[in-house]
């Protein structure tokens, strides 16, 4: 079995189910296709902004489904996210 998620600190007993989790509730905001502010998907999610912004990475994967994440620019320093599907997925 190969591990969705990886890196030199990850535990998969540890961190696996949390981790998924939180995928999944980010996946749950971002397949609106609306734009979002890190702190807008925190509020939501309850998920802390540096773990949304790891997981928004994550959806560019191919093991993520290969998904289109676009980052705008709105004023210092903030940025909305808006996920679009691939073409599988759609």
């Amino acid at each position: 079995m190969i591990a969705k998620f990886n890196g030199p600190d990850y535990v998969p007993a540890r961190d696996d189910k949390r981790l998924t989790r939180q995928q999944e509730l980010i996946w749950e905001v971002m397949k609106t296709g609306r734009e979002y502010t890190l702190w807008q998907i925190s509020e939501i999610t309850n998920q802390p902004e540096a773990s949304i912004s790891a997981q928004l990475r994550h959806l560019r994967k191919p093991r993520f489904g290969s998904h289109e994440v676009t980052k705008k620019y709105v004023s210092s320093g903030l940025y909305t996210y808006k996920l679009i599907l691939n073409n599988e997925q759609k």
